[in-house]
């Protein structure tokens, strides 16, 4: 059941639950220390998770985390300008291919994910032979929707207005009284295609219908680092949804944890050090690795018998707002972060387990780990971030300033930056 949530429908400060009353903070267990495979992707996940402990170990002996050369400003402006906004998008989300859903969210053939991006109706298929397509999500007859947002499962997609039907690669195979509306040339009717791929578990699905997006370069040397983590392997368990402020405003969030003690006293800060995280960048991409607290007693342990697990959890973040989670662990929090106006965005929690829930205890224990997740972030990250969004007008002609120890900012608003300047530079050429 998908859930939402906004300013107007938010308990108060003094209203809202703590979420750790709400349900306590979830046991973790470790899947990569129990994983045995042998396959080179699996096997290079576990070398650089073993050598990504030492490093995150070396910063809780010394006390110290990862720092960017300097610090980072940003206007605030460039978070309050529509047309910025505007051009952003066009130059990011309208640009790159987007991460729009996780392999398992179409376990199998003949099923589908329907999502709104950007005002563009985007259905994702698989078909009977197991490929991935996506197009526009509207008939080829008078637009009507075809399938409302959400995951199922179907074997024609019909429409509700005069039950055109097409098969999940988007052709046209049946238009409803054809002998009254008149002969309809199949092809060239087809749902309108959006280029798609799927690589290391993950649906990427572009907005421009004309790209022709090359994957393997888009994650370059992280697509082995993603394969290791066998997320196509998983179960979709469950996804709910937020609404969240601007799509800037709310990554910023994502993206240290320097806030990890004062924002999360009793949630977060109850199994992760805050402000002491490794970080890395591929291209667009990055991880923060920050450090679990089981690492004090792992520091006194040999290298070949610290879980990487328990020691650090490693936040894969794929750029322009896709957040992997416990990608070491038994369950898996991802965020799909989408703007939908200059002032608001979209965030849909997806929750991965590596074994299906069975049982009733099983389920209960996916349900606390999906409710506790929702509830932090709801009621600690974005009831602050609605305050920061409410600030920006009466902060306008200042800058925010990224400190060195939020590396994870001052990449994403650079690369945000990049695409600016290249759209910039694009459009000269285009209109010549």
């Amino acid at each position: 059941m998908v859930q939402t949530s906004s300013p107007q429908i938010r308990e108060t400060a003094t209203e809202r639950r703590s979420p750790a009353s709400a349900s306590s903070t979830p046991e973790y267990s470790s899947w990569i220390s129990q994983d045995r495979s042998t396959d080179p992707a699996s096997v290079a996940m576990r070398r650089e998770a073993a050598e990504l402990v030492e490093r995150v170990m070396a910063h809780y002996r010394d006390n110290t985390t990862h720092e960017a050369d300097g610090q980072w400003t940003e206007p605030v402006a460039n978070y309050l300008d529509a047309g910025r906004w505007q051009r952003e998008t066009d130059a990011v989300h309208r640009s790159v291919p987007l991460p729009l859903a996780m392999s398992c969210e179409l376990p199998g053939p003949n099923t589908y994910k329907a999502i709104d991006v950007l005002g563009v109706p985007v259905l994702i298929t698989r078909d009977r032979q197991g490929a991935v397509h996506a197009m526009i999500n509207a008939c080829r007859h008078r637009g009507a929707r075809l399938l409302e947002a959400g995951c199922g499962v179907s074997k024609r997609l019909t429409c509700p207005y005069h039950s055109w039907s097409y098969d999940l690669a988007g052709e046209l195979r049946g238009v409803y009284a054809e002998k009254t509306f008149g002969e309809v040339a199949r092809e060239g009717r087809g749902l309108v295609r959006l280029p798609a791929g799927e690589r290391a578990g993950i649906v990427f699905v572009s907005l421009d219908p004309a790209a022709e997006p090359d994957l393997d370069a888009w994650l370059g040397d992280l697509r082995p680092l993603l394969e290791g983590l066998r997320l196509a392997e998983c179960h979709h368990y469950a996804t709910s949804e937020l609404t969240s402020p601007n799509w800037k405003v709310t990554l910023d969030g994502y993206l240290e944890t320097y806030h990890f003690a004062s924002l999360h006293p009793k949630t977060v800060f109850e199994t992760n050090l805050s402000n002491m995280m490794a970080h890395d960048t591929w291209g667009p991409h990055q991880r923060i690795a920050p450090a679990l607290r089981p690492i004090a007693q792992a520091s006194e342990l040999p290298p070949d018998r610290r879980d990487p697990g328990d020691c650090v959890g490693p936040i894969y973040w794929l750029f322009p707002g896709l957040a992997i989670a416990g990608g070491w662990r038994q369950k898996i929090a991802v965020s799909l972060v989408l703007p939908r106006t200059a002032t608001e965005s979209v965030t849909q929690q997806i929750i991965l387990l590596r074994e299906p829930a069975v049982t009733e205890e099983e389920r209960r224990a996916a349900d606390r780990f999906g409710a506790w997740f929702h509830e932090v972030v709801r009621d600690e990250d974005y009831a602050t971030t609605y305050g920061v969004q409410q600030s920006l007008e009466a902060l306008a002609g200042t800058d925010f300033v990224f400190g060195r120890n939020e590396p994870g900012l001052q990449h994403f608003h650079r690369t945000i930056h990049q695409h600016l300047d290249r759209g910039a530079s694009a459009a000269p050429r285009a209109a010549r």
